[in-house]
């Protein structure tokens, strides 16, 4: 198997992930599990592989950008660090997606934020978390309104 033909299989299960947080129904709680856990669990374990394969003899570190980007001309690990980021994103849009329904925000709501945190992590994840902050707070009572 080669670097590229594995690419193709985990992005599989990462997009079924993430369509089941944005659009299958919450009525079952343990849907939550297969992207927030299941799906996450199993690209780590092909993580775990990769690196224990590969990191030993490889070129590059993390002290420095140089150094960072040698070792990601490792194609075995620029793919470890892709399935990283994916069990990642994932498990933290399943958390995010959780705050929300406990928040009351409806699904319309929540696709946008989820699709933020799957492009771009940190950022969704501030859109997810401000979105619930401003559904919580206290909402302010007009008076003589009928």
């Amino acid at each position: 198997m080669t670097p590229d033909s594995l690419f193709d299989l985990v992005i599989v299960p990462a997009l079924l992930g993430w369509a089941i947080l944005i659009l299958a129904p919450r009525r079952w709680p343990v849907m939550l599990w297969v992207p927030g856990l299941i799906i996450p669990l199993a690209m780590s374990l092909v993580y775990a592989v990769l690196i224990l394969a590969h990191f030993a003899s490889a070129q590059g570190g993390f002290d420095s950008l140089d150094a960072l980007r040698q070792l990601f001309t490792d194609d075995w690990l620029l793919l470890a660090g892709w399935l990283h980021y994916l069990a990642f994103d994932l498990m933290v849009g399943a958390m995010m997606a959780g705050r929300m329904d406990r928040a009351g925000i409806i699904r319309l709501v929540q696709a946008p934020v989820l699709i933020l945190v799957f492009l771009f992590g940190p950022l969704g994840v501030v859109l997810a978390l401000l979105t619930e902050a401003a559904l919580r707070l206290p909402q302010p009572q007009l008076k003589g309104a009928i």
